[in-house]
Formats: C-alpha cells, sequence, structure tokens
C-alpha cells in the first residue's frame, strides 16, 4: 500500500508517499480501507516531534479516518464491508490502517465518509470541554478563541445545540462561516480589542472561555470573563504559551481548567462515556456536522498539513485517500 511517511523530524515538506507493506490483523482487530483522512494540529507537532508523545521514526502520521473493513482477526465481530470511523495515534495518512475494532465506530446513514473523518477528533474536544470541563448552560455566554479552525467551529456548533450564546474570536474573512455556523457575535481579534468588546456583547462579561489557540489571544479573553467564569486551555495554535497573571483568577473567582482529548477518558471514564454517546447521537440525527474548508489527495498530504500548520485552515482539512 501507499502511505505518507515521517523517516526524520521536520516541517511538511520533508514527508514521503512511500509503499510500505499491508498491515495486518491481530485478535480483536480490524483493517480498515481508507476513504478519508483529517488533519489535526498534532499532527503537525507530532511530524516536527515536537508532541506531548514523541512517536520514533519512521512513523505514518495521521490520527483521524474513515472508510470501509477489508480484513478482521480473530475474535473482531466487524465484518468486511462494514462502513466505520475512529482514530489512532498514528496511521491514517495511508491507504490502510489497522486499528482495535474498540477504536471504531459505525458511519451513520447518509453520512459521508469525509464527514465522519472530519468530525471525531475536534467535535470530542469541544463536547468534552463545554459539557463536562465548562459545564455550559442554556443562556450561557461561550467566547470560542480561533473559532474558525476544526475545534472552534466544532464548539460554535455544539455551544449552539446546547442552548448557548456564542461569541467567536477569529481573524478577517473568517468570522464570515462563523456566523453562517451560528455564531451570535463575532470579534476580528486582530483587529479589535478583545477585552472589550467581548464585555460589550456579552452585557458584562462571558461565563465561559474556550481557548485552542493560546498566544497573546488568551489573557484578554481571560480578563473579560465575568465572576466564577470558566477558562478552558485546550492548546496553542497560536504558537506560544501564554503566562496568566494569578492575580486575575484570584480577584475574579475564575477557574482555568485544561482538557487534553488523549488524556480524558482515563482521568473521567464515566464523564467520557457518557459524552461520546451523547455526541454520536447527535452527529447520528443529522444536528451536528463539520465544516470541511479543503480536500486533498493523498499526495498532496504536506499541503495540508501546512495549511493547518499556518492557521490558514478554516474548519476541518481533509485527505481523500481511496
Amino acid at each position: 500500500m501507499i502511505a505518507v511517511r515521517c523517516t526524520d523530524y521536520g516541517p511538511p515538506e520533508e514527508l514521503e508517499l512511500l509503499e510500505v507493506d499491508d498491515p495486518r490483523p491481530g485478535p480483536g482487530q480490524v483493517v480498515v480501507r481508507i476513504h478519508a483522512a483529517a488533519v489535526n494540529y498534532p499532527d503537525v507537532l507530532a511530524i516536527a516531534g515536537r508532541y506531548q508523545v514523541r512517536e520514533p521514526v519512521p512513523f505514518t502520521p495521521g490520527s483521524e479516518f474513515a472508510g470501509e473493513v477489508v480484513a478482521v482477526g480473530a475474535e473482531a465481530t466487524l465484518r468486511p464491508g462494514d462502513r466505520v470511523f475512529g482514530t489512532v495515534p498514528t496511521g491514517a495518512f495511508a491507504e490502510q490502517v489497522v486499528v482495535d475494532q474498540v477504536a471504531v465506530s459505525a458511519v451513520p446513514d447518509k453520512v459521508s465518509f469525509a464527514d465522519a473523518a472530519a468530525f471525531g477528533v475536534t467535535y470530542r474536544t469541544a463536547y468534552h470541554a463545554l459539557r463536562s470541563v465548562a459545564e455550559v448552560g442554556a443562556d450561557d455566554w461561550v467566547v470560542v478563541l480561533g473559532a474558525a479552525g476544526g475545534v472552534g467551529l466544532a464548539a460554535v456548533d455544539l455551544a449552539k445545540t446546547m442552548g448557548a450564546r456564542v461569541v467567536a474570536a477569529s481573524s478577517g474573512a473568517k468570522l464570515a462561516v462563523c456566523r453562517e455556523r451560528g455564531a451570535d457575535a463575532a470579534i476580528d481579534y486582530d483587529n479589535e480589542d478583545l477585552k472589550s468588546r467581548i464585555r460589550e456583547l456579552t452585557g458584562g462579561g462571558a461565563h465561559v472561555v474556550l481557548d485552542p489557540v493560546g498566544g497573546p489571544y488568551a489573557e484578554p479573553a481571560l480578563r473579560a470573563l465575568r465572576r466564577n467564569g470558566v477558562f478552558v486551555t485546550l492548546g496553542y495554535a497560536a504558537g506560544s504559551i501564554p503566562a496568566i497573571p494569578l492575580n486575575l483568577v484570584l480577584l475574579k473567582a475564575i477557574a482555568v481548567r485544561g482538557m487534553e482529548l488523549r488524556t480524558f477518558a482515563m482521568d473521567h471514564p464515566e464523564q467520557s462515556t457518557r459524552d461520546v454517546a451523547e455526541l454520536q447521537r447527535l452527529f447520528a440525527e443529522g444536528r451536528i456536522r463539520p465544516h470541511i474548508g479543503a480536500r486533498f489527495p493523498l499526495s498532496r498530504t504536506a499541503e495540508a498539513l501546512r495549511l493547518v500548520a499556518d492557521r490558514g485552515a478554516v474548519g476541518k482539512v481533509v485527505i481523500e485517500v481511496a
């Protein structure tokens, strides 16, 4: 099969498209012929050797995929032809992937492979953050930083289904898609005063801030929280990890929480199980759908990763494999 390979840590442009052995399933495993894979910011960190868990080279990057089962191992209950989607630590930017059966779910009827591939990581991240970490309620004001990105648009989508009021913060023309996806208000945080605009739009301050970007946007957004507000840090796509003055947390009784998808299920198994079941139901009912802003063939995976690395993506970027 053909796979994208990271043979040494570096930028996306150093990835190679190589022929490798077809995977074989072990007990409880299945081989999936990938039809679509989705790009996430941690993929950029992984190939650079900068992710929390450093994958030894060489490896095939990519964690999110959808396709059809083509082979099964002993004890597996899925069958060839079943349409599934799921995640793996690495290996999704390839024609096939081997994965534990428990790590995949059935693609709902009338859902495309591209939508299924683009759904899992960003929507689970956003839903855990909103539902379990921030405990967002109806009519709460939720500010989403980096709102035009994958996690950002998922958060806008989900917060609206929860009855919250959403302020989308992003840059320039990207804000149009945030409004189309249901944001009640939008802030161009590169050209407007983020803190004062949040306070103005929310009538005194936000209840919740979701921050997947970090950088210079975190502190002014935190300052715009009302008393007892919740700030959830999800990542640092802006390229720098902000230092927050702790007196801001003390004076307004703010809660600063972190949420990492990789460890959430281990730390909070009951909440994770509940959240995933609720999320899958919303997806199957068609109440939520990822926004796919760009599509690339497998041969142009480096371009897809570069688009995400440079924060040029709107919504999700999908690799069409089959």
